[in-house]
C-alpha cells in the first residue's frame, strides 16, 4: 500500500491558491520560501519538505516540470529566493517510509564547544553518524532537529565519518551555512586530525599530494584508492602531516611501533586521511576498511574498540563577525588511553 503526499489539484484560475482535490485526498501543496531558506538549491529544498520520498523520485519530478517556481519550471540546481512559491507535486511514499516518517529519531543533544545565534559547534562521538541514509535512520541533525523544536533552521556545515570523532559544526541560519561552506571550499579553515598510525611515521614525510579515486565495490560498498596524476578520475587531494608522538614496539605484547600524528588536511575528499596515511605503508589503528585486519584483532582485545581517528581542532573565521574561531576537541576517553605521551 502507498500514502500520498499531496494529489493532483483539481483546476483552478492562475493566481488563485491551490483548493483542495476535490475526493478529499491531499493536494499539490505551495510553499512560500522563508529567509533562511534562501539561496537553497532546489532540491535540497525540496528533500526537507518531502521526508521520506526517495533522492531519484524527488529528481523526477523536478525533471517532469511538475515542481514549479513562481508557475514557472525549474532545474534542480536553481536556488531559490525568499518570496518565491515551490508548487510541491501530490508524491507516493510506502507504507515503511511513511511508518519511518512517524516514527522520527530520539531527540539528543550533544557536548558543546561553542554555541551562538549563528552555529553549533559540538563534538561528535564515534559510532554517530552525521545524518540518515546508507542503512542509518537517523542521525546526528535529525536527533538535535528534534531536541530543538523550535529552532527554525539546522544545517550541516560539512561531514565527518561515522567511525570518527570530534568537532561538527552545523549552521543556525542559512547565511552563516553559506559564509562557512564557502570557507572550507576556499581552503580558508584549517582542519586537523589527530590519528594513530601504525609503525614509526619518517619525521622528514610532512606533505602528502596524491590523488583520490572513489568507487564503488560489487556489493555497493563505497572505497576510496590513490590513483595517478593522469587519471580523469582522480581528485587532488593534500595531506599535511606532523609526527606529536611516537610508541616503541612492544615485541612480548605482539605489537609494532606507533605514531599519533596531526594531520592537517587541505582538502575534503571521502576517507582521505585514511587512504593518505594507508597508502604510506602506516594505517590509521583500527580502521576496518583500509587498516592491519589481524592487528586491529590484536587491538580490540586490549580495548581499542574503533579507529584511533578525531577531528582535534578547527579554525575558521565567524560568518557574522569575522573573527577568527579556534576550537579545540580533547581526545575522548576510549582514545586517550592508547595515545603515545608527549615526549
Amino acid at each position: 500500500m502507498k500514502h500520498i503526499i499531496g494529489a493532483k489539484p483539481a483546476s483552478h484560475r492562475p493566481g488563485h491558491p491551490v483548493p483542495p482535490a476535490a475526493s478529499g485526498a491531499p493536494a499539490a501543496r505551495l510553499i512560500g520560501v522563508d529567509a533562511d531558506s534562501a539561496g537553497q538549491r532546489l532540491d535540497n529544498f525540496l528533500l526537507r519538505h518531502l521526508k521520506g520520498v526517495p533522492k531519484t523520485h524527488v529528481y523526477r519530478i523536478i525533471r517532469s516540470g511538475e515542481v514549479r517556481i513562481n508557475k514557472g519550471r525549474a532545474s534542480a540546481d536553481t536556488r531559490v529566493q525568499e518570496g518565491d512559491q515551490v508548487r510541491l507535486p501530490p508524491v507516493r511514499v510506502s507504507d515503511k517510509i511513511a511508518e519511518k516518517a512517524e516514527r522520527p529519531a530520539p531527540a539528543r543533544e550533544f557536548p558543546l564547544l561553542l554555541e551562538d545565534e549563528h552555529l553549533i559547534a559540538i563534538d561528535k562521538p564515534a559510532g554517530t553518524a552525521v545524518h540518515g541514509g546508507s542503512g542509518v535512520s537517523f542521525g546526528v541533525i535529525e536527533q538535535l532537529r528534534q531536541a530543538r523544536p523550535q529552532a527554525k533552521f539546522l544545517e550541516l556545515v560539512h561531514r565527518l565519518d561515522r567511525e570518527t570523532s570530534g568537532i561538527l559544526l552545523v549552521a543556525k541560519k542559512r547565511s552563516a551555512l553559506t559564509h562557512l561552506q564557502d570557507q572550507f571550499r576556499e581552503r580558508e579553515t584549517g582542519k586537523t586530525y589527530l590519528a594513530l598510525v601504525i609503525g614509526a611515521w619518517p619525521a622528514n614525510k610532512k606533505v602528502i599530494d596524491s590523488p583520490l579515486h572513489k568507487y564503488l565495490q560489487a556489493d555497493g560498498e563505497r572505497r576510496v584508492r590513490v590513483t595517478t596524476p593522469d587519471d580523469p578520475d582522480g581528485m587532488r587531494s593534500i595531506t599535511l602531516v606532523k609526527v606529536r608522538s611516537t610508541m616503541e614496539a612492544r615485541p612480548d605484547e605482539g605489537l609494532p611501533a606507533f605514531s599519533l600524528l596531526e594531520v592537517t588536511i587541505k582538502t575534503g575528499r571521502t576517507h582521505q586521511i585514511r587512504v593518505h596515511l594507508a597508502s604510506q605503508g602506516h594505517p590509521i589503528a583500527g580502521d576496518e576498511k583500509y587498516g592491519d585486519f589481524d592487528l586491529n584483532r590484536r587491538l580490540h582485545k586490549q580495548g581499542l574498540k574503533r579507529m584511533f581517528l578525531h577531528a582535534w581542532r578547527l579554525q575558521f573565521n565567524h560568518p557574522a563577525s569575522g573573527e577568527r574561531i579556534a576550537l579545540l576537541a580533547p581526545l575522548p576517553p576510549d582514545l586517550a588511553p592508547f595515545a603515545p605521551p608527549a615526549p
